[in-house]
């Protein structure tokens, strides 16, 4: 499998609470509603939590500033991936999520990336 990063940000005129409530009751559905039409597998929202260990991590790391959270999407495949948006209603689905993204995500801070996992510690270890 693969998957898909997305680190977002939310647009300055969204303010936080909005920005949270919107990605997981407006395009969390969303997303799901074409699941099959994107062969997407899986479907995680992290929503980052305002806690001051953000800002000891950051300074343990010279980090930049944190995002507000990361999308992840898995396929079975790149080509399973290529496949879906080669076609017309793939397309279609994929150009629907980026304008709803646009209403709320910054894209100019956003960082977005294809990733092979390697599970290094199992949940049931």
């Amino acid at each position: 499998m693969v998957k898909l990063v997305f680190c977002i940000n939310r647009r300055p005129d969204v303010s936080a609470e909005e920005f949270h409530r919107y990605w997981l009751e407006d395009h969390g559905p969303l997303v799901r509603s074409l699941q099959e039409v994107l062969g997407i597998r899986r479907y995680v929202q992290s929503h980052r939590i305002e806690t001051p260990i953000n800002d000891a991590l950051q300074a343990s790391r010279s980090a930049g500033g944190p995002y507000d959270g990361v999308a992840e999407l898995w396929w079975d495949s790149l080509d399973a991936l290529m496949a879906v948006l080669s076609t017309p209603e793939g397309q279609a689905a994929s150009a629907t999520l980026l304008e709803d993204e646009s209403t709320f995500i910054d894209f100019t801070t956003a960082s977005i990336f294809m990733t092979e996992e390697h599970e290094i510690i199992a949940l049931d270890a």
